[in-house]
């Protein structure tokens, strides 16, 4: 599962592996711009967090790591919702592993410069998809969620062969 954390926005997405590959399950975003008290968006949070962990079951979760910008204010109110988030996924004793904007966008474009837009597009056609979600803070979610399914990946195929021909008989799928 992955969680792009905001208090106005939170994105989260679901992605299943089938046959080694990966397939998004469900994606959505919770818009809380409507609320004015933010100890209620963080409740919002936590809830739907949880809401959507107990649907899903997920094995980890993936959110985003906060990065360092100008505005103070919104760092404290982004660390706080990326707090709640993460403390829904330790009330249902899920491990969790965080990922750095720029990392994110490196382990999907190839470029830690990416825009938000050209991580989406990346992802339409990683997934083969005509209809992808229009909201960034979703796509942005499925993107941790890949991320993490990637290192995952990579840490685990490192860690296994012992040859190519351990390779070779482990993946017959990647080997023609």
């Amino acid at each position: 599962m992955g969680i792009d954390p905001g208090t106005n926005l939170m994105g989260y997405g679901l992605i299943r592996i089938v046959d080694k590959k990966p397939q998004i399950l469900v994606s959505g975003v919770l818009d809380l711009k409507k609320i004015s008290d933010p100890y209620i968006k963080l409740q919002k949070i936590f809830q739907r967090t949880l809401q959507v962990i107990d649907e899903y079951k997920p094995d980890e979760l993936a959110i985003e790591s906060q990065f360092f910008g100008k505005n103070v204010q919104s760092m404290l109110k982004l660390g706080r919702a990326q707090g709640v988030a993460i403390s829904a996924a330790l009330h249902r004793n899920i491990p969790i592993f965080e990922y750095a904007p720029k990392k994110i966008k490196l382990a999907i474009t190839g470029t830690g410069l990416a825009s938000k837009e050209q991580l989406a597009t990346v992802l339409q056609r990683f997934f083969n998809l005509k209809e992808f979600p229009q909201n960034l803070d979703e796509t942005d979610a499925i993107a941790i969620a890949m991320c993490h399914f990637f290192q995952a990946n990579a840490i685990t195929s490192a860690s296994k062969p012992k040859s190519w021909a351990d390779f070779v008989k482990k993946n017959p799928d990647r080997v023609k």
